[in-house]
This record gives structure tokens, C-alpha cells and sequence, in this order.
């Protein structure tokens, strides 16, 4: 059985969206240490054009947040229809 490209990287694409804003909205609860907190916020900021507080940036990593998790669910559709082997 072949997975679909389509269902598949809507379904990651939900994922990483889902997993992006919950480490935003994350960032601002006092959770943490101040160095944790800290380090929380240097690790998003690693995304290009991300600043915090801006709701641009925000929105700049939404988009490229969908772009990679279309790039990985092509991929990985491809490797395991690419990895069946069919009986002939």
C-alpha cells in the first residue's frame, strides 16, 4: 500500500505547525530557568528573519515551518513508496 503525498504532508504539515506554535507560546511561560528561558528563545531564533515580539517574524516562520514539512513529507513518501517491493 502506497501512502499519499497529499495526505501525508497536509498531516505533517499540521504536526510541525502545531509543535512551532505551542514552543512559541511556550517561550512566554515562566516555566523555566532564565537560562533556560534564554536558550528557548536563541534556538527559535535560529529560524531566518525571526525576531521576538514581531508578529512578521511569527508569521515568516509559519511559512517556512510549511515549506520544510512539505520538503520532509515528499521525502519520505517517496522512501517508502520507493522502498515497496511488488510480487510479480
Amino acid at each position: 500500500m502506497k501512502l499519499s503525498y497529499s495526505k501525508y504532508g497536509w498531516k505533517c504539515v499540521l504536526g510541525a505547525e502545531v509543535a512551532y506554535l505551542v514552543c512559541i507560546f511556550g517561550a512566554y511561560l515562566p516555566l523555566r530557568s532564565t537560562k533556560g528561558m534564554e536558550l528557548h528563545r536563541a534556538l527559535l531564533e535560529i529560524l531566518p528573519g525571526f525576531v521576538w515580539g514581531e508578529r512578521g517574524s511569527v508569521l515568516l516562520g509559519t511559512g517556512l515551518i510549511f515549506v520544510l514539512a512539505w520538503i520532509f513529507a515528499v521525502y519520505m513518501v517517496w522512501m517508502f513508496n520507493s522502498s515497496l517491493v511488488s510480487k510479480s
